[in-house]
């Protein structure tokens, strides 16, 4: 029991104002009853506090018999308790054997533990006072909660500085107690642990930093800041992959495109993500399921659950090679050497899940082409967070950027320790930018014997570093990184959606571009962007290449200059859209030719290598004119190209793949979604459209809209993959003379059949547009040797 006196002028909407200074114990009798008589100089309150087991179980149970609850993540024993249960009931000498032999991860989803109440562990006041200094009762009524929320309040700073102590102490006991042990227990059995480290007011980005294989989720992450922290710990603490549990959508089961999925993980990617974990494959059967199967998510709560149910029951899994295969080249690519970042941006709280991103740089330096990532003040202890030639730790960061905190007012704290890290990266040549006003910055929490003045004195001589700058605003922040000579690795023509990721593997560069957006929801929508970049380049003999990770198509870049110490060329992406640029010595891939001429200019639409020689494209007849690297100037005449044709008439052959199984087949004379096709109205299946048309040479094949994925065939033969986010072929070595058949297999997500044969649960869904809706056009183009 506490007592405290009110004060009105520290009372918020929903807080009770205390007096800190009149706060004292309120001990009980022998007979557990309260005597004790209130001072006269105002009103009191008497303030209870009980501890128990939060009672948590597992979400929607029941999951297990006999029951099992949450344990305490916050204390050695609770980790203690489930490596125990592993041990002996889990455990066994056939499980060990094949643990040892196949490796792999112990995995750990979200951190979602569920109380009305304050998190507690009963070491928590010895605790507190062993790393904050002071008793935790001297705060605890303005730490405790009802009903998730606060009750009682100090005065802001004040409040503001315990609370913060107490969470930080929290986040600590579960970095250590769960974490930390659970990763050295899993090592032990022959495993990495891969985990989600977030879900509480804990430090996510200092956890990214102590598991094997840190993970995000499209699902909660809510920008791209959100995947930055994990990446920041990660790449620190020198490990290599971040992963996400990609895919899950609420309301979206039988519902979700894959082309929805790659627009999601398009600019995570480009945020440091490089391991995708579709969530949701569901078992092929299971007792009592009707069609199509069993799916854990979904019916949810009676209605449409969460998506997706993937596998072989989904028609578009017909394509799965496809998309798998365009995957696993951006994993491998984002898995190359080492990674490469502009700046590190400071937490002093190191939450993620938030959505809260960097001033200046997440809404103005990323569209302009600068990256970034966060770090946090235990990250900065790591031995790898050390300053060589001017950067920072594994990333390489070219600057530090420091700001108020985020989650604690935007106030100017820091604690020493941390202070005098930044002092000792400054002298080794760091440049640090610092928002606010820092003259007066504070320790985090309360302070403590000096704290404040020793943090103080710190940063005077932080500040008098020429390496350092400070501003009083978000706009200054480009100036002050130009005066130290700091630049982005990519530098863009005009600000757009364009997202990068640079990976450095010895002196090769591997970049890779999404026109992606910062949030799920963007607005405005992502549009396609058309302007040069400029991309930094380890080797300064190096040249571009283009890899497509649909195809795994290697082509060296025709087209180009010489930046500086860059390459500049011309980025064409629709929304969702990615590609990556490899820049290497000639011959780096195979290609021959060693050190070429190039383009620099021309006014045809395309440059390319042909073997050894360039070649130049155009979709309209006439003379090109085109500048190379040495300095000449050629032209190249193309003759008679045929005007693009419009295919209009089709066969369509559907086998559909609803409960009953049946195929159907239409004539067509223009393209309509199947549901606005009476007999395919609620089908969901695989769809082939055939028609025929004339070519008198090299062409491309543009689909137009597409539900959902897709593949072609030009005269019995395959071109490829298709690129789901920009249906656009190059048939040119495919078309003959004459006479061409076109196919064009179309796969669907099983709403529209789940419609009529779930109304109970899926009646409600909107009819989707199915298929093949074009319009497609078959575009010839010509060619011609430069002379």
């Amino acid at each position: 029991m506490q007592a405290a006196r009110i004060a009105p002028a520290h009372s918020t909407r929903d807080e009770t104002g205390l007096d800190p200074a009149s706060l004292r114990p309120v001990p009980l009798t022998d007979a557990g009853t309260i005597n004790w008589t209130a001072p006269a100089d105002g009103d009191w309150l008497l303030i209870s506090y009980w501890q128990r087991g939060s009672a948590q179980r597992p979400e929607s149970g029941p999951h297990t018999t006999p029951e099992s609850y949450v344990v305490d993540h916050f204390s050695q024993a609770g980790t203690q308790a489930v490596i125990d249960h592993w041990e002996s009931a889990l455990l066994t000498p056939a499980i060990r054997k094949l643990l040892k032999r196949s490796g792999g991860a112990l995995f750990e989803d979200s951190i979602e533990i569920e109380t009305d109440a304050l998190p507690w562990t009963p070491a928590l006041p010895a605790e507190f006072e062993r790393r904050r200094g002071y008793p935790l009762t001297d705060i605890l009524p303005v730490v405790m909660l009802a009903d998730e929320d606060p009750v009682f309040a100090y005065d802001p700073v004040l409040t503001r500085r315990a609370r913060k102590d107490y969470w930080d102490t929290v986040s600590e006991l579960f970095n250590e107690h769960h974490f930390t042990a659970l990763r050295d227990w899993a090592h032990s059995i022959g495993l990495r642990l891969r985990a989600q480290p977030y879900g509480l007011q804990t430090d996510a980005i200092e956890a990214a930093a102590i598991v094997d294989v840190p993970e995000g989720e499209s699902l909660g992450f809510k920008n791209l800041d959100d995947y930055r922290c994990l990446a920041g710990g990660r790449d620190v603490a020198g490990r290599e992959v971040l992963s996400c549990e990609a895919g899950a959508y609420q309301g979206g089961a039988y519902t979700t495109t894959w082309k929805k999925l790659l627009r999601t993980m398009g600019g995570a990617y480009a945020a440091g993500l490089n391991q995708t974990v579709l969530h949701g494959f569901s078992y092929a059967d299971a007792p009592g399921a009707g069609w199509p199967g069993f799916a854990a998510f979904t019916p949810y709560n009676g209605t449409v659950g969460y998506a997706e149910s993937w596998g072989p029951r989904q028609p578009t899994w017909d394509h799965i090679a496809d998309i798998s295969g365009y995957f696993a080249r951006i994993h491998l690519i984002m898995r190359q050497g080492v990674p490469r970042v502009d700046v590190a941006v400071f937490r002093q709280t190191g939450y993620t899940k938030t959505g809260i991103g960097a001033s200046w740089f997440t809404a103005s330096g990323v569209p302009s082409g600068w990256t970034h990532q966060f770090v946090s003040g235990p990250v900065l202890d790591l031995p790898g967070a050390r300053v060589s030639d001017g950067r920072l730790g594994r990333p390489a960061y070219r600057a530090l950027f420091v700001e108020g905190d985020r989650f604690y007012a935007n106030a100017c704290t820091m604690t020493p320790g941390t202070a005098n890290r930044l002092l000792e990266y400054a002298r080794s040549g760091l440049p640090i930018v610092l928002l606010g006003a820092w003259e007066s910055a504070s320790v985090p929490g309360v302070p403590r014997d000096g704290a404040d003045e020793r943090l103080r004195a710190l940063l005077t001589a932080l500040l008098a570093e020429p390496t350092v700058k400070t501003v009083a605003t978000a706009a200054e922040v480009p100036a002050a990184l130009s005066a130290l000579g700091v630049r982005p690795d990519v530098r863009y023509a005009t600000p757009s959606t364009l997202l990068t990721m640079r990976r450095v593997d010895g002196e090769v560069d591997y970049y890779y571009l999404c026109n992606g957006k910062h949030q799920e929801n963007a607005k405005p929508p992502v549009t396609a962007i058309d302007h040069d970049v400029t991309l930094s380049r380890t080797d300064p003999n190096g040249v571009p290449y283009l890899l497509d990770p649909w195809t795994g198509g290697i082509s060296r870049v025709a087209h180009y200059n010489q930046d500086g110490d860059g390459i500049r060329l011309r980025v064409t992406l629709q929304p969702g859209q990615a590609r990556i640029v490899a820049i290497g010595r000639p011959g780096l891939f195979g290609d021959r030719g060693g050190r070429r001429a190039h383009a620099t200019a021309t006014d045809a639409d395309l440059v390319r290598y042909d073997g050894s020689r360039l070649v130049v494209r155009a979709a309209e007849a006439g003379t090109y004119t085109t500048i190379l690297s040495d300095g000449r100037t050629l032209t190249s005449r193309i003759g008679p190209v045929a005007a693009p044709t419009e295919l209009g008439a089709w066969r369509l052959t559907v086998e559909d793949r609803g409960p009953a199984r049946a195929v159907r087949s239409v004539t067509l004379d223009r393209l309509v979604p199947w549901s606005q096709i009476p007999e395919l109205a609620d089908v969901s299946g695989v769809g082939t459209y055939t028609a025929t048309v004339q070519a008198d040479g090299p062409a491309y094949l543009e689909l137009g809209e597409v539900t959902d994925t897709c593949r072609v065939r030009v005269n019995g033969r395959r071109p490829g993959p298709v690129d789901q986010l920009h249906p656009v072929l190059d048939l040119g070595p495919y078309l003959r003379r004459g006479p061409n058949t076109i196919e064009v297999e179309v796969a669907t997500p099983l709403g529209n059949a789940l419609r009529v044969a779930d109304p109970a649960v899926y009646g409600g869904l909107t009819r989707q547009p199915y298929g093949l809706l074009g319009p497609v056009r078959l575009v010839p183009y010509g060619e011609a040797p430069l002379e």
